[in-house]
């Protein structure tokens, strides 16, 4: 877990150094890199492993394939202990495990996570799923939904305190409930733990969790449709985001506005988002999809956000429909953003983190407002310039990297076209490139 605490210092520095934008970052010194094996990391899915139609097989040979590192799921889903200690061994990934949609066994949940934590699976533990759709019955009181948040904020406190209290549990980061935004009354489920002079129902002091917990969905009834920049604003964690995200759940809850952190402290607030994505639609199709959902990992992460799980790997047997927002089809078909996805993860593929990463001189000229960037370094030391664009409403932008000395080889990548080179360039001091609507790649050493 002190990775865990790293990384998040890390990210703190990362974004009030430039609030993600490397465009303003360009300095004599360069541009500090993030460990390629730290964003890849990040990279979840929401799966039931073996539960509700799904089999272990078709879920290890998924995520072998596309490259993600953890899977959130929980109770409801009724998966043995041992299926997901075969998982993580077939494939690496780790687990968050929550108490997810109605969920209140808190003996099992932490039962189950001491032998997941003693097989060095687990990720972390998570509250309950948007209790707003389903509610909770916690010590003879039911609520959530249009109820008193009560029962939820009791049962997620007693939650944090059972596992900062466990022998074996108490270094694993806890994960809020999901949609806190939607209380009825202000029981401060807004924050992670209660300030003093919060005005809520449970009393200042009263901790809940280690990270925010949001369902931002890159699109929503208020914000339909595609539009430039749809996975950056979407991420962002201001009260600019347009859909369900950090600000409307930790900021000014968007049901009965009760305060909660200032912009400021959002900037720096731990957070992890536990279901995300676009379904497939009249304005989205499978292509567009693909190249959302890469585009979606990078600015999360670019943007400060700790983990990030697209909703959903393959849907499960009792929601046939929720498909059209899955990287799979039922019979494990791979989508396309399930082909996208491995080859972005594959030029990337790194297994090992960094104490200390170097520093990139580079600066892109006349940068369009959708065009972003994130510097990686492998362990091996080389870097990797992801540059992704969002211009979802079509169009393009030529732009230019200047580097700041000649670097002896450049290979440029695009995932949308598979996993080698495009192009390979000697004593290079710039590259152009033509930016839409996915990633380009850009290794220099």
């Amino acid at each position: 877990m002190k990775k865990t605490i790293y990384f998040f210092l890390f990210y703190c520095f990362f974004i009030l150094a430039g609030r993600g934008n490397a465009v303003s970052q360009t300095s004599q010194k360069g541009i500090k890199a993030v460990p390629a094996n730290d964003f890849l990391n990040s990279l979840g899915v929401c799966s039931s492993i073996t539960g509700r139609g799904e089999t272990l097989k078709g879920t290890i040979d998924a995520l072998t394939y596309t490259g993600i590192r953890f899977v959130r799921c929980g109770l409801e889903d009724r998966i043995s202990v041992q299926d997901m200690i075969t998982l993580h061994k077939q494939t690496g990934a780790r687990i968050c495990y929550g108490l997810l949609s109605g969920g209140t066994d808190l003996d099992r949940l932490l039962r189950e996570s001491r032998q997941l934590a003693s097989a060095d699976v687990l990720l972390a533990l998570e509250g309950n799923n948007e209790p707003n759709n389903w509610t909770v019955t916690y010590q003879g009181e039911t609520g959530g939904g249009n109820l008193s948040w009560m029962p939820v904020a009791k049962l997620q406190r007693d939650l944090y305190s059972l596992v900062k209290s466990d022998a074996v549990l108490k270094n694993y980061p806890v994960w809020n409930i999901s949609e806190g935004g939607a209380q009825t009354d202000n029981v401060g489920l807004q924050f992670l733990t209660i300030p003093e002079r919060a005005n809520t129902l449970m009393p200042a002091g009263t901790q809940y969790a280690d990270y925010a917990n949001c369902h931002n969905y890159i699109t929503h009834p208020a914000w339909p449709g595609l539009h430039d920049n749809q996975t950056w604003l979407s991420a962002s964690p201001g009260a600019d985001c347009p859909v369900d995200g950090l600000y409307k759940n930790y900021g000014l809850t968007w049901r009965n506005h009760f305060e909660g952190y200032s912009e400021s402290e959002l900037l720096t607030l731990p957070r992890v988002t536990t279901e995300t994505g676009y379904s497939i639609d009249k304005d989205v199709n499978e292509e567009m999809q693909a190249r959302l959902y890469m585009n979606l990992y990078l600015s999360q992460f670019k943007r400060g956000w700790s983990y990030t799980a697209i909703y959903l790997l393959r849907t499960r047997e009792n929601e046939p429909d929720h498909e059209s927002f899955a990287l799979y089809t039922m019979d494990y078909t791979p989508k396309q953003a399930a082909h996208y996805l491995h080859n972005l993860t594959t030029i990337l593929a790194d297994n090992k983190s960094i104490d200390h990463t170097g520093s990139l001189g580079y600066f892109i000229v006349n940068r369009p407002a959708t065009v972003h960037d994130l510097l990686l370094q492998k362990s091996n030391g080389k870097f990797f310039l992801v540059v992704w664009g969002e211009k979802f409403t079509g169009g393009k932008d030529e732009i230019t990297i200047t580097f700041s000395k000649i670097h002896r080889f450049v290979n440029i990548y695009d995932p949308t076209t598979g996993t080698l080179p495009i192009s390979t360039k000697k004593q290079v001091k710039s590259v152009q490139l033509t930016m839409s609507d996915h990633p380009v790649v850009v290794e220099i050493y």
